[in-house]
């Protein structure tokens, strides 16, 4: 399969009028620095706490969601109020362990980010600026499985605003008639899409995105605080972020499936239309359930003509050139590939 230029590919589809979407991973991230945004960090540094009790926890509830597991430790640990003396043993080591999980996690957020998002040049956000505007305008989307702020932070030192996460201000008084009396909610709510179709999906979640029971909250930044610290003080609250950690494609799809948003995320993803470009995402033994979607939506609507007819996947090294040759029989649309570096997606 032929090697392309990015620039070449772009302009071939704009020619063509061809609706687009892009698809991210972590190469994404590891493209801005691969020292601190390393691969499926948050499961390793899960193992590096080297905790017999979160390691006992993990192999009875089977599974790594470290949302799920913190939760459950929490509930335990109100339990243990109830039922047991405020001085057991067992009561002592479930808030150990409940400590190093959340310690851990915190530790591990500001290990994979730079310290701020001023920390990032201006150089860099406005080459992934011009990135990524193509899929921010019309009818374009973008997909993300990364957990980390990066993104957002690019978005919103860019200044551009025709990005919708699908987030905002809920309107507290419908009932009443006149705008100008209108009351919105302090806290910023997904399904609240202000007029707009939402654009911006985070597939696996991220750490700035809060399940509060009822509703889906995103933190974010003003000049009080930088997120990180706000995301610190949710985390010391017992409030833990939204995210897909662990597990191969049935069991990322089974948790994608039990949050409204992730679910209304993945349906969009699954009946995009037009080609998809693919950068920083290696379509692992783990992603099923994202090829799953991209066929679903190379399926639908394949009687009219709108559907997905192509993928096209960035390749880094010959190793990767090997892999997307070995998995290309697995899509139900056209595959191609281009040089991810040709992409120049941070102006390296």
């Amino acid at each position: 399969m032929k090697i392309e230029n990015y620039a070449d590919c772009l302009a071939e589809l704009k020619g063509k009028n061809r609706k687009l979407s892009l698809l991210m991973g972590n190469g994404f991230s590891m493209a801005y620095d691969h020292e601190i945004f390393s691969y499926n960090a948050l499961q390793i540094f899960i193992v590096e706490l080297n905790d017999p009790i979160l390691d006992k926890l993990f192999e009875v509830v089977k599974s790594k969601n470290l949302e799920v597991i913190m939760q459950q430790l929490h509930v335990l640990s109100q339990l243990l109020d109830v039922f047991s003396n405020s001085n057991d043993e067992l009561k002592t080591k479930i808030i150990a362990a409940d400590t190093a999980l959340r310690q851990g996690l915190i530790d591990a957020v500001k290990a994979l980010h730079p310290e701020h998002v001023f920390k990032i040049p201006e150089n860099k956000i406005a080459t992934c600026y011009k990135f990524l505007e193509p899929f921010l305008t019309g009818t374009g989307n973008i997909f993300t499985t990364n957990y980390d702020i990066l993104l957002y932070w690019v978005l919103m030192r860019s200044g551009y605003h025709n990005h919708n996460d699908g987030f905002g201000y809920e309107l507290e008084n419908p009932e009443e008639p006149d705008p100008d009396k209108h009351i919105h909610s302090t806290v910023l709510t997904w399904g609240c899409f202000n007029g707009g179709k939402q654009n911006l999906h985070y597939l696996h979640g991220a750490l700035h995105l809060f399940d509060n029971g009822i509703n889906i909250e995103k933190e974010t930044y003003n000049e009080g605080k930088y997120l990180l610290e706000y995301i610190e003080e949710r985390m010391d609250n017992n409030e833990y972020p939204v995210f897909v950690t662990a597990g191969d494609g049935d069991e990322k799809l089974s948790q994608i499936m039990h949050n409204q948003y992730l679910q209304y995320c993945y349906q969009n993803l699954c009946s995009i239309q037009g080609s998809l470009i693919a950068f920083g995402f290696n379509f692992g033994p783990y992603d099923e359930h994202i090829i799953k979607a991209i066929n679903q939506a190379a399926h639908h609507g394949r009687k009219s003509g709108d559907k997905l007819f192509s993928v096209y996947i960035g390749v880094y090294s010959e190793e990767d050139v090997k892999h997307v040759n070995s998995i290309a029989g697995k899509f139900r649309c056209k595959v191609r590939m281009f040089d991810a570096k040709t992409a120049s997606v941070w102006g390296d």
